[in-house]
């Protein structure tokens, strides 16, 4: 599910966006039925609207169980006086039907890693371990291998255990050949290592740290655009980046008042989950190179709006500072609202 348990509040939006595609793709939607002129998300049978309205029809369940607060990439929980847990949950999503035609089975076992631990480090947490969950009409022992390879690849680099984890073979539920990934990690972080938004004021600049390409959003899109054809699987199946090692650096050097991981939603969407009341981020769309993939979607017929609006655009996370640290790239500020 795509609930998480919270204290500073968490939710994901884009993983409630996957559910619905995949709820849509198992009606028998025509994912190869797109014409030029509806080159969109909601046309591939993803709603973030849907989304959204998930998210309010499911707040007073989860605030009656004691947590408060929705929009952060991570829940936080007291673990005692002085530390916090920080728990996030997610899945490669349909991306893993183009990984199982490319062979790069291995590479969504890296997505899935990388996507939560990413998610924790928004919150100040270091990452402690991962759980996965593989669900499949029938278990392929081989593909299964690959995906907790791939996981267990990124997880050493980022110091995080790999847990545990569960495999379901579920024929009534799954179709033939269909399979999915998820898991949940969870980090830990001192109470006044906490990174929340709270603090972010109009004048602070948000940095763009590079994505590696399309990343694990938007792949009902990506999808309905590719058929049944051939297609690059570098070019659009690259891993999920991990920004471990860069969050960490930008910690190191300046004051990193809020952290955003662009997933579904764009680089406004996810920014605006963190950012405080009257306080919105203006973006310079033109001071960063994109990655040839977003110009392959572009020629594809896929509309500017539509581009920012579900993807990445070649910027993975945002960080907000108080001024440009040397080495980084500012793509945009932070101004105030009525």
């Amino acid at each position: 599910m795509f609930r998480h348990s919270l204290v500073t509040g968490v939710r994901d939006q884009d993983m409630a966006a996957r559910d619905t595609a995949g709820a849509t793709a198992g009606a028998g939607r025509r994912l190869d039925s797109l014409t030029e002129d509806t080159r969109t998300y909601d046309a591939a049978g993803v709603s973030l609207a849907t989304a959204n309205a998930v998210v309010e029809r499911l707040r007073a369940a989860v605030e009656s169980t004691g947590t408060s607060g929705f929009g952060q990439f991570a829940g936080l929980h007291p673990l005692d006086e002085r530390r916090l847990l920080a728990a996030t949950t997610d899945s490669v999503g349909s991306k893993l039907l183009l990984h199982r035609r490319a062979g790069t089975l291995r590479w969504g076992g890296m997505d899935l890693a990388a996507h939560c631990i990413d998610d924790v480090l928004c919150s100040g947490a270091e990452p402690l371990f991962l759980l996965d969950y593989v669900a499949a009409n029938r278990i392929d022992l081989e593909q299964v291998a690959e995906l907790v390879e791939g996981a267990a690849e990124v997880c050493r680099a980022a110091g995080c255990a790999l847990l545990g984890g569960e495999t379901a073979e579920l024929p009534g539920v799954y179709r033939e050949h269909e399979l999915d990934f998820a898991g949940t990690c969870v980090g830990i972080v001192e109470r006044e290592r906490v990174i929340d938004g709270s603090r972010c004021a109009a004048g602070d600049v948000v940095i763009g740290l590079p994505s590696s390409g399309i990343h694990t959003n938007g792949f009902s899109l990506v999808r309905a655009i590719v058929g049944d054809g051939d297609f690059d699987a570098e070019l659009l199946l690259a891993p999920h980046r991990l920004y471990l090692g860069d969050v960490h650096a930008l910690r190191a050097s300046t004051d990193v008042k809020a952290l955003a991981h662009v997933t579904g939603g764009g680089i406004l969407g996810n920014l605006s989950r963190v950012l405080p009341p009257g306080i919105e981020a203006r973006i310079d769309w033109d001071s960063w190179e994109r990655p040839p993939v977003f110009a392959w979607l572009s020629e594809r017929g896929v509309a500017e709006e539509e581009l920012r609006r579900v993807f990445n655009l070649g910027v993975g996370m945002c960080a907000v500072v108080p001024e440009v640290p040397a080495g980084t790239t500012a793509i945009g500020e932070l101004v105030a609202v009525a």
